[in-house]
């Protein structure tokens, strides 16, 4: 199964509509870039731990829109994100 809208906003826990084309553009961003990442398509046969990194990411770029953070500590994406992809990248030298 691929991550959809629904899927989104359920993991997001919004029910309303308003950020719908915000949602799709942060969802559409996360799975380019775990694409990218793993150097594979997302695909109805997606292992879960991938699209459990899909809605991590979504969830991320959605409630932190700016490239910058004033007044708090930085961090690193939550922990486990990449390490639910690390089985599917494929490497390359």
């Amino acid at each position: 199964m691929t991550v959809t809208l629904s899927d989104a906003k359920a993991h997001l826990n919004i029910t309303f509509d308003t950020d719908d084309a915000l949602i799709q553009s942060t969802l559409d961003a996360a799975k380019e870039w775990i694409e990218a990442y793993t150097g594979g398509e997302l695909t109805d046969n997606t292992p879960a731990p991938v699209n459990q990194a899909v809605l991590m990411l979504t969830g991320h770029l959605y409630q932190n829109r700016e490239a910058t953070v004033v007044g708090i500590t930085a961090q690193p994406l939550p922990f486990g994100f990449l390490e639910l992809l690390e089985p599917y990248r494929a490497w390359s030298f």
